[in-house]
């Protein structure tokens, strides 16, 4: 059992590693505020553990098997990020040549509530099909053997999205740290773009990815 745990939690750590969506969102909410950042991965992880019980009662196999259902939630997907990718280039754009003075107060006020930040995270795992395939294939490999399957699923489900907060908690204290920096118009202004732009661009590529 330990060193399956062991092999989970590198796993678990090249997973959280590898750049996609929910990075650039969560990095995206933290350069407005270390609470806007950390319920942002709440929010993801909570639809981590949701897709993971969902494989352990082996209902996402659903998915895979309806290739409508399939599409429909792929273009879901794709409406999503592009609408967040729409969003922080429009509040990039909104920004742009406000006086270095005003700065804060300029982005203060799109900011999102508590409650957005969350549902934002959340919905944008939750209307990715690839996670919920992902889950399917990747939990099953670290059920021990002769353990019972639907309880050590959901476990490593709950674990997964643990493990995933204190990692991503990283990125939200760091983004927080570099707040000197950042708070600058024409710095804060540009991330938006970059963001949006790669939000805009993952969302492309899901539309167009059959």
């Amino acid at each position: 059992m330990p060193t399956t745990l062991l092999a989970f939690l590198g796993a678990c750590t090249l997973v959280a590693a590898s750049p996609g969506p929910s990075t650039v969102l969560i990095i995206k909410q933290s350069m407005h505020s270390r609470r806007s950042g950390f319920l942002t991965v709440l929010g993801n992880e909570t639809g981590v553990f949701i897709w993971g019980v969902v494989a352990a009662f082996g209902l996402t196999a659903l998915l895979t098997a309806s290739e409508i259902a399939y599409d429909v939630m792929r273009i879901v997907g794709a409406v999503v990020l592009v609408g967040f990718g729409i969003q922080a280039l429009r509040q990039a754009r909104r920004a742009k040549g406000t006086p270095e003075e005003d700065a804060e107060e300029a982005w203060a006020g799109p900011q999102k509530s508590g409650w957005a930040s969350y549902r934002g995270g959340l919905l944008l795992n939750l209307a990715n099909p690839k996670a919920a395939v992902f889950a399917m294939s990747f939990l099953p490999q670290f059920v021990p053997e002769g353990a019972p399957h639907l309880p050590a699923m959901v476990g490593l489900a709950a674990l997964w999205a643990v493990y995933e907060v204190g990692y991503y908690g990283l990125y939200v204290w760091f983004v927080g740290r570099m707040k000197s920096v950042l708070s600058r118009a024409g710095v804060r202004r540009r991330l938006e773009q970059v963001s949006g732009g790669v939000l805009l661009l993952l969302g492309v590529r899901m539309a167009l990815d059959g």
